[in-house]
């Protein structure tokens, strides 16, 4: 990748994106390619990753590792699932860490950047997860979380829509439909966070400032629709909040 490329939030952006979604099972390689090269040309409009150490939260087979180590940074992925983090070559991803994002095997105040892709929506606790992220900081660096909001059109990931008439019967219909169940379990390894929960918590906390609040995969001329309580929940699609540790 060539973090000098200017990150441009427009409309042929998101629609490059809302069409890779439907590759995420059947080329991942394709899909989290490119969402790693467009996520982190975004984190790089808010800091310099050259020579940044950045922990990659719940970073799995590590392709945003890969893409981030590529724009300069230095990098520890931590994840608590082996199986995702071998699911690529087999073997660990380099910097891979074993732990949960709940209690990272990481000092406070230790990292540059704490960077975390689609993974709130995984944990139990996405509070907790948060308040990590937070503390493994140093004063002045830069917290990057981004979670897929529950009742967007992707809430309930691959059994989506139907996880707006429950997580459960989701579920089960999409057993139905392809005699397995799906990835992500709803109460098990898939929970619903809403964006009025988690911006709560930002502006409550005090461990850091809000620099920014935006949809993810929408234009930049979108961003006004997270300051709308309701409505947000369902046009935000993917919530990305920007923090600098004080």
């Amino acid at each position: 990748m060539d973090s000098a490329i200017p990150f441009h939030a427009d409309l042929a952006r998101s629609v490059r994106l809302f069409t890779a979604f439907r590759k995420e099972q059947a080329d991942p390689d394709y899909f989290y390619g490119l969402l790693a090269r467009d996520t982190v040309a975004q984190l790089g409009t808010y800091v310099d990753l050259a020579g940044r150490l950045v922990v990659d939260v719940g970073g799995g087979a590590g392709y945003f590792a890969e893409t981030l180590r590529a724009a300069g940074a230095r990098i520890v992925c931590v994840d608590c699932d082996a199986g995702e983090m071998t699911a690529r070559e087999g073997v660990m991803p380099e910097g891979a860490v074993l732990g949960s994002a709940l209690r990272m095997p990481l000092r406070s105040d230790s990292v540059d950047v704490c960077f975390s892709s689609n993974v709130l929506e995984h944990v139990p606790d996405p509070i907790t997860m948060a308040e990590e992220m937070v503390r493994v900081t140093r004063p002045g660096g830069t917290i990057y979380l981004s979670f897929t909001n529950w009742l967007s059109p992707w809430g309930g990931h691959e059994t989506s829509p139907w996880h707006y008439l429950g997580g459960h019967r989701a579920a089960r219909r999409y057993e139905r439909r392809y005699g397995r169940g799906p990835k992500n379990v709803f109460g098990e390894s898939m929970y619903p966070v809403s964006v009025s929960t988690v911006i709560g918590w930002a502006r409550r906390q005090t461990g850091a400032e809000v620099v920014d609040v935006f949809p993810r995969y929408l234009p930049a001329w979108a961003k006004p629709v997270v300051r709308i309580p309701v409505l947000r929940e369902f046009l935000t699609w993917n919530l990305v909040l920007v923090l600098r540790k004080h």
